[in-house]
């Protein structure tokens, strides 16, 4: 133990700056992210502020099953499901193609334009995101009048549970295209040109290039943020669905994270029921990433662990 601290201190002292960097990382993590899981004891209380978490009368799995007997529960862990599941099915495999697209362009100027252009929706706010999105399938929006242009009719588009998920999930492909695609763009900068004059010599075209060279050096990387992406499945970020959805959508939009915002803020102040909903969301993708990391791990040889 005692050679295990004089080596610890050793190498603090030859890194020093290296130690300084990691700890501002280090200490986020810590007070947002791992001191917080302290509260979620909650989830087994029968939470009352006036009491604090340790004076409140534990009620044990109590919460957990109000809410699988609920009728919001079927709703609200399909509706997550089928949002991330369209998310995953179409906004992973998007940033991929642009920035094989992207590598093969020989226009260095055009390139760059569209590299920008694709870039800044993900610097917009949400909030401003959310307001244009209303605005333009509102009646008499832009969207409105392409529809009517081509025999259409003009509705609020917005306000059909219908139209929730395919609008959310578009727009939000849109916003994280350009942005999504620059750690692919980083990987493909770092593949052995050679390789492409090796299949070249062969006589292989620019089609064959990137599926036996391209795409080849790519799948690490993307066999990594794929883990990460399972390991997300369930969480969908309340604040766009908040600003979007509305009581003609909860059908189709009330996802776990905006149930939990509207019965544990918004309404009831229900600290200990929507604790824990979000530490079932939580232990979901707990399970989801670990099945992914196995899975990748048997198939591909990429894991995170």
């Amino acid at each position: 133990m005692a050679n295990s601290i004089r080596v610890l201190l050793d190498d603090f002292r030859k890194n020093r700056a290296i130690y300084l960097m990691v700890l501002p990382v280090a200490l986020y993590f810590f007070i947002f992210k791992y001191f917080p899981m302290y509260g979620a004891v909650i989830a087994f209380k029968d939470f009352s502020p006036a009491k604090g978490i340790w004076g409140s009368d534990w009620v044990g799995f109590a919460h957990f099953k109000d809410f699988f007997q609920s009728y919001y529960f079927v709703r609200v862990l399909r509706n997550t499901f089928l949002i991330s599941f369209y998310n995953l099915i179409f906004g992973f495999p998007a940033p991929i193609i642009l920035a094989i697209l992207l590598n093969e362009l020989r226009q260095k100027v055009f390139k760059s334009i569209v590299q920008t252009v694709s870039y800044l929706p993900h610097f917009i706010s949400i909030v401003v995101i959310s307001g244009l999105i209303i605005d333009f399938t509102n009646r008499g929006g832009i969207v409105n009048s392409i529809i009517m242009f081509f025999g259409g009719q003009d509705s609020a588009l917005m306000n059909n549970a219908e139209n929730f998920r395919t609008i959310f999930v578009s727009t939000s492909v849109w916003q994280e295209l350009g942005w999504s695609s620059i750690i692919y763009l980083a990987a493909l900068s770092g593949i052995n040109p050679e390789l492409y004059e090796a299949v070249r010599v062969d006589g292989a075209g620019r089609f064959r290039q990137i599926w036996s060279v391209t795409l080849p050096g790519l799948i690490p990387t993307i066999m990594i943020l794929l883990i990460l992406r399972i390991g997300g499945l369930m969480e969908v970020g309340f604040e766009k669905i908040v600003l979007l959805y509305n009581p003609n959508t909860y059908e189709t939009a009330d996802v776990i994270s905006s149930f939990v915002y509207r019965e544990g803020l918004a309404q009831g102040n229900d600290y200990s029921y929507t604790t824990a909903v979000g530490l079932f969301q939580s232990m979901i993708n707990f399970i989801l990433l670990i099945s992914a990391n196995s899975i990748s791990r048997r198939f591909s040889g990429s894991r995170l662990w």
